[in-house]
């Protein structure tokens, strides 16, 4: 048998009741635009780095390290090459990971005009950092990170901190974590053409 309402209210509250979202709608609503915020916020900078959107276009302080190979490296020196400048340290687990990535786009494209400069914040012994970056095969230039450079870059904030520099010497794009080698990837051949 079906029940059907005595009252016109009845069959305005009812409807009421289906129409208004609930508290665990609310929530879950609210949680997928936090994540959909992290991950905008979190991945936006590879994305705008690889497709040349948001480009910072500011004039990139000068900087002298010594490698751990004992070359002097300057950017003034790299003047007409595409470079990463990455803040990282041993201990960091992103940064662990990206390495790889960033020795592959490099061996790829240094004939090219691309060079990356790794900065290590690590305050270790020199030889723990040398033998973690030759177990790991990596030989793009690799210098401790002076406090100045630090300072001038802000590059100890969040690591890893990679910072591309156009030709120009001008600073394009900062991605604040890890550094998909994809996304690398896309970067350095746009800025290579």
């Amino acid at each position: 048998m079906e029940r059907t309402p005595s009252s016109p209210d009845q069959v305005t509250t009812g409807s009421r009741r289906a129409r208004r979202p609930g508290l665990g709608r609310i929530i879950e609503v609210g949680l997928w635009i936090a994540v959909i915020g992290l991950l905008a916020w979190r991945f936006g900078p590879q994305v705008g780095a690889a497709f040349g959107i948001g480009a910072i276009n500011e004039p990139a302080p000068d900087f002298v390290v010594e490698t751990m190979a004992g070359d002097t490296v300057s950017l003034a020196d790299l003047r007409g090459q595409v470079v990463l400048l990455n803040f990282w340290a041993t201990w960091c687990p992103p940064c662990r990971i990206e390495m790889p990535g960033f020795q592959r786009v490099w061996e790829d494209y240094r004939d090219q005009g691309f060079v990356i400069v790794g900065l290590s914040v690590d305050q270790g012994v020199r030889s723990e950092v040398v033998r973690w970056v030759e177990q790991r095969g990596l030989t793009f230039p690799i210098a401790f990170a002076p406090g100045p450079v630090i300072r001038t870059y802000g590059g100890a904030n969040t690591l890893p901190t990679s910072i591309l520099i156009d030709r120009e010497g001008r600073i394009v794009h900062r991605v604040q974590g890890y550094y998909a080698e994809t996304a690398l990837r896309a970067a350095v051949r746009r800025l290579l053409d």
